[in-house]
C-alpha cells in the first residue's frame, strides 16, 4: 500500500535543492519503496516524511510503506522488494545472523546501512481504570504487542518471559490497539517507537492514563539477560498528565539498504538526511538523534559505499570492518 499523498505534502513542505548531477544518476531507479511500520507508530510518521523529502529533492518517486516493522523490512531488503528499510539494531542483527523470526537460517548479507536515526524506546499504557500500574499486573491480561513482526511483538513477549510475566498477546497495528484499548478490547498496549509514541499521546489527550515500562530492578534485570537492548529513561512530559519520566530499555533505529543501490544514490540519500535536521525534525521530533555523530551505535552492520563517501568527507570515522 503506498503513501504518496502523505509523502508529496511533507515533501511540498521540505524542499530543498537537488545536490546531484544529472549524469551520476543514470542507473537510479525511477521509484524507491521505503519499509517503514503500522500507521500510527514513529516509524510509519518518520519514514513516510522521509519518502516526501527524497521525492522532492532528489527527483524520485519514493513511498512510505506500511509493514509489520523491522523484522518484515530487514527481508523485504535483502529480497529487493523494498529499497530501503528502517530497522531497530536487534532485529537486524538476528536478520544478519540468520536468525530471522520471519526467515530463519537465511543470512541477509546483502544489507547494508546508511545512518542512524533514533532510539526506539518500549513502554505501555493501560487505561487508569485498569489499575494496572507495572510490568507485573499484566499477567493473565490482554496485551497488544504491536504488529506481528515489529520490535515491540519480537521483544516485549521475551522480556515479559524474563520477569515472569504471562500475558494474552495479541498483534494490531499501532492505531488499531490504539482503538482496542479505549474500547476495552484490551486491557493493555506494549509498544515500542521513538519518544513520544504518537499513539500513547493520543490515547492520553482523550483518556485518564497510566503509562510504564520497567522498575529499576527489572530494568537491570533486563539488560542483564539481553545485551541487544540498552538502559532508557523515558523523558518526563512526554505525554499528557504525565510530567515524570520513568525507566525502560531502547534500541537504535537505523535507516537500511541494498547492497545493490547505486553508490551516488546512497550517497545523495544519507546527505540529504544527515544535512536537514531541521527538516526531519519538523517530520518526528525524534529526529533531534538523526545526527551523524551516532554512527557507532552499529557495531556490526557495514555501511553502504555511498554513506562511507559522504562520512569520510565530513569526517565522521567509519571502522574498517563496516566500510561495506
Amino acid at each position: 500500500m503506498r503513501f504518496m499523498t502523505v509523502a508529496a505534502t511533507v515533501a511540498a513542505t521540505f524542499s530543498l535543492s537537488p545536490a546531484f548531477a544529472q549524469d551520476d544518476r543514470a542507473d537510479w531507479p525511477t521509484s524507491i519503496a521505503i519499509g517503514t511500520a503500522s500507521q500510527g507508530g514513529t516509524q510509519f510518521i518518520y519514514g513516510t516524511g522521509m519518502a516526501g523529502l527524497i521525492s522532492q529533492n532528489l527527483g524520485l518517486n519514493a513511498s512510505g510503506e506500511v509493514t509489520g516493522g523491522p523484522v518484515q523490512n530487514a527481508t523485504l531488503v535483502e529480497t529487493g522488494d523494498h529499497q530501503i528499510g528502517l530497522v531497530t539494531m536487534g532485529p537486524a542483527y538476528a536478520a544478519w545472523t540468520g536468525n530471522s523470526e520471519l526467515a530463519p537460517g537465511v543470512e541477509h548479507s546483502s544489507l547494508r546501512a546508511l545512518f542512524p536515526m533514533y532510539q526506539t524506546g518500549f513502554d505501555i499504557v493501560t487505561l487508569a481504570s485498569s489499575g494496572i500500574e507495572d510490568v507485573t499486573g499484566l499477567t493473565g491480561k490482554r496485551v497488544s504487542v504491536g504488529p506481528a513482526g515489529g520490535t515491540a511483538a519480537t521483544y516485549w513477549p521475551v522480556m515479559f518471559e524474563e520477569l515472569g510475566v504471562s500475558a494474552n498477546l495479541s498483534y494490531a497495528g499501532a492505531n488499531d490497539a490504539t482503538s482496542q484499548l479505549k474500547d476495552g478490547l484490551i486491557d493493555a498496549f506494549a509498544f515500542a517507537a521513538g519518544m513520544p509514541i504518537s499513539a500513547f499521546a493520543q490515547i492520553a489527550a482523550e483518556n485518564e492514563v497510566n503509562v510504564f515500562a520497567l522498575t529499576p530492578e527489572q530494568q537491570a534485570q533486563v539488560t542483564a539477560a539481553m545485551p541487544e537492548v540498552a538502559a532508557f529513561e523515558v523523558p518526563g512530559g512526554m505525554y499528557q498528565n504525565h510530567p515524570e519520566g520513568h525507566p525502560s530499555v531502547s534500541m537504535w533505529v537505523f535507516t537500511i539498504t541494498h547492497q545493490d543501490m547505486p553508490e551516488s544514490l546512497a550517497y545523495e540519500i544519507t546527505k540529504l538526511v544527515m544535512e536537514n535536521n531541521e527538516a526531519m525534525m519538523q517530520i518526528h521530533a525524534t529526529a533531534a538523534e538523526t545526527l551523524p555523530e551516532n554512527v557507532d551505535k552499529n557495531t556490526f552492520l557495514p555501511y553502504h559505499p555511498g554513506a562511507v563517501r559522504y562520512f569520510d568527507e565530513i569526517g565522521v570515522e567509519i571502522p574498517a570492518e563496516l566500510r561495506g
